[in-house]
């Protein structure tokens, strides 16, 4: 994605997926989202529907989704609703060795987000 202000970079070494999520921010907007990798179709669905999920929204908005969706994969009670396509992937919590295919975007974008608040923290404090 042309014009990304973050990048991001996600590996799960158990199985081989990575992917590489760009967003679009202005303010504390997600604008825009996109991403390149490789992986199972799992990883690469899960990512795919993150991304679409997140477009619009601001980042605490994406951190309490990907707080449900991780909650989901571990079977506890969340509104499905909220969580858009990506519900369709409450099933791999069946499969726990799947579950670390899934949660990568997710987890990735929690990394992306932290760094970019903490970013936005320290210049704020100048």
């Amino acid at each position: 994605m042309d014009g990304a202000d973050i990048e991001e970079k996600g590996h799960n070494p158990l199985c081989g997926d990575t992917i590489t999520i760009y967003l679009k921010t202005d303010g504390d907007v997600i604008k825009d989202a996109s991403f390149t990798g490789q992986g199972c179709a799992i990883s690469q669905a899960s990512t795919s529907m993150l991304m679409d999920l997140i477009r619009g929204k601001k980042l605490d908005e994406a951190k309490k989704l990907i707080q449900e969706f991780t909650d989901m994969l571990y079977k506890k009670d969340v509104d499905l609703d909220d969580l858009g396509d990506a519900q369709a992937l409450a099933g791999v919590s069946d499969f726990p060795a799947r579950v670390k295919c899934a949660l990568l975007p997710w987890k990735t974008l929690e990394e992306a987000v932290e760094e970019k608040q903490e970013e936005r923290n320290k210049e704020d404090e100048k």
